[in-house]
């Protein structure tokens, strides 16, 4: 640990986690002003949505990157690079005046985003001793899992007040705050010359760019019913097997072969893609049936998910400091029970139910969060080299951000499907000469009249829907007790042998 960084650890950190709050927060606080963006862009409802998938593609491919340029260009160069080319991507993104402008200024915030997080992570393991792994792990997921619960608040309520224009504008002061912290206290370290396997990067991009292609537009095109999904589908296998064949072959192949054989990396990275996937399919399903079933406004549906956020982050501080002296796999496990827990809770929902449900069940799972991210994050990379540990980083938030995308895609369409199937299941029963059913509908739902069989349509579709949630939640209470083996694979690093006694000098 070099010294000049731990006696700076305070600004250091400061800086670090300014760059990370303000990278991830770009990822939802976009979200809820694409209807005003659409308006000014003169845009059609699926153009769109680039705005939101260049951004998500560019940072998927970019991010394996992250430890070659780190170890090329040296750590903090590269830090500030990122940071000072995602805060001017940040500018420009809010100056923009046409789609194709902001889709080009999406993709470079994009490029310049994927190296902040993974980099951020590898200096707070390189600034702290082990024994304060927990705590500065801590300080870490409060951006990383906090900035996606409230980015949907932060924008509606920037949208509101001033311009959608904002949600990049308030990108600035943080990046030139981050840059100036990180310059002044963030000591230089040495470079590391490596070859760069341009058949291995070139098809790991090809790979990630068409699956998550095909993630992202499989709800809009019916998935596999579409020509382009079948594509893109080819193309990432395509390039999965030719990344994974070139690997087991190269000399030098894109990533350390080192990472591969640290045990509680690859099991805690395993591990992390699945809970991220059932906790990205909560976060992004319970806004949409808030909104789109439940009626709630952006605002008051941003409002119920706070408490979430608020108990995440007070029990982030807690662990933290539970974390060197309770076993981290227990703590893990505890957590994962949470969650599951919260889901559980969500399984219950109905259409009569009251915010403070929602509440409750955000809470369960935000306390479940707090308690699981920490000890993960530590077991992920304490005991990686810490030359590797960009690499390590990179590798991780790869797998978690893709579990994330893989979820939330499985269950909007599940949500879609079983909607339908379930709608069509209620109309089955539905006869308009039915004088039983006709006694058990007030007169406003009557599919006697074209304005009454509008509405009960309507109506039978919001039904379908919440149907259609609540097994999806119920899913993810079975997905995520299926995760709790995987605890097992989990090993607590090795401590390190006390050292022998001075020998006697008489």
């Amino acid at each position: 640990m070099n010294p000049a960084a731990a006696a700076n650890r305070g600004p250091i950190t400061l800086g670090l986690m300014m760059a990370t709050i303000m990278s991830i927060l770009d990822t939802t606080v976009v979200n809820v002003s694409l209807p005003h963006m659409q308006g000014n862009l003169s845009a059609s409802p699926e153009q769109i949505t680039w705005v939101i998938t260049s951004y998500i593609v560019a940072t998927a491919v970019t991010t394996p990157l992250s430890g070659w340029l780190a170890a090329r260009v040296g750590l903090k160069p590269m830090i500030l690079l990122a940071v000072a080319g995602f805060t001017v991507a940040s500018m420009l993104c809010g100056m923009a005046t046409s789609l194709p402008e902001m889709v080009a200024f999406r993709i470079l915030q994009g490029i310049t985003s994927a190296p902040i997080a993974p980099l951020c992570q590898a200096v707070l393991f390189n600034i702290n001793p082990p024994e304060r792994y927990g705590r500065a792990m801590a300080l870490f997921m409060m951006g990383n899992v906090v900035a996606p619960v409230v980015g949907p608040i932060v924008g509606a309520l920037l949208t509101e007040q001033l311009s959608w224009r904002w949600c990049f504008y308030i990108n600035l002061p943080a990046g030139i705050g981050s840059m100036l912290l990180l310059w002044r206290f963030l000591p230089n370290e040495g470079r590391e010359q490596r070859r760069f396997d341009f058949l291995g990067f070139g098809a790991l991009a090809v790979a990630i760019a068409s699956f998550q292609l095909m993630l992202d537009r499989g709800a809009t095109l019916d998935w596999f019913a579409s020509r382009e999904i079948w594509i893109e589908a080819v193309i990432a296998a395509i390039g999965f097997w030719v990344y994974l064949t070139h690997t087991l072959t190269a000399k030098h192949p894109l990533f350390d072969p080192a990472l591969v054989r640290d045990r509680n990396l690859v099991a805690a990275t395993t591990f992390n893609f699945a809970f991220n996937m059932l906790l990205m399919c909560g976060i992004t399903l319970l806004p949409l049936m808030m909104q789109g079933v439940l009626g709630y406004p952006v605002v008051l549906s941003g409002l119920v998910s706070v408490p979430r956020g608020a108990m995440m982050m007070a029990v982030l501080v807690i662990v933290g400091r539970l974390d060197a002296v309770v076993d981290r796999r227990l703590l893990v496990g505890v957590g994962l029970l949470l969650c599951v827990a919260g889901f559980w809770e969500m399984a219950r929902f109905d259409l009569s139910m009251s915010p403070e449900r929602i509440v409750w069940a955000g809470v369960l799972q935000g306390v479940g969060q707090g308690i699981a991210f920490v000890p993960l994050a530590t077991l992920t990379f304490a005991t990686v080299d810490p030359r590797l540990r960009p690499d390590a980083s990179a590798i991780s938030n790869l797998m978690r951000n893709l579990g994330g995308s893989i979820g939330v895609a499985l269950m909007q369409a599940l949500t879609a499907y079983n909607g339908q199937a379930m709608h069509a299941s209620l109309t089955e029963h539905i006869a308009p000469g039915d004088p039983v059913m006709r006694a058990g509908l007030p007169a406003w739902l009557s599919p006697e009249t074209v304005e009454g069989a509008l509405r009960l349509n309507a109506e039978i579709t919001r039904q379908a829907t919440m149907v259609a949630y609540v097994d999806n939640f119920r899913l993810m209470v079975i997905l995520g007790l299926l995760c709790a083996p995987l605890l097992l694979l989990l090993r607590p690093p090795a401590k390190a042998a006390a050292p022998p006694p001075p020998l006697d000098a008489h």
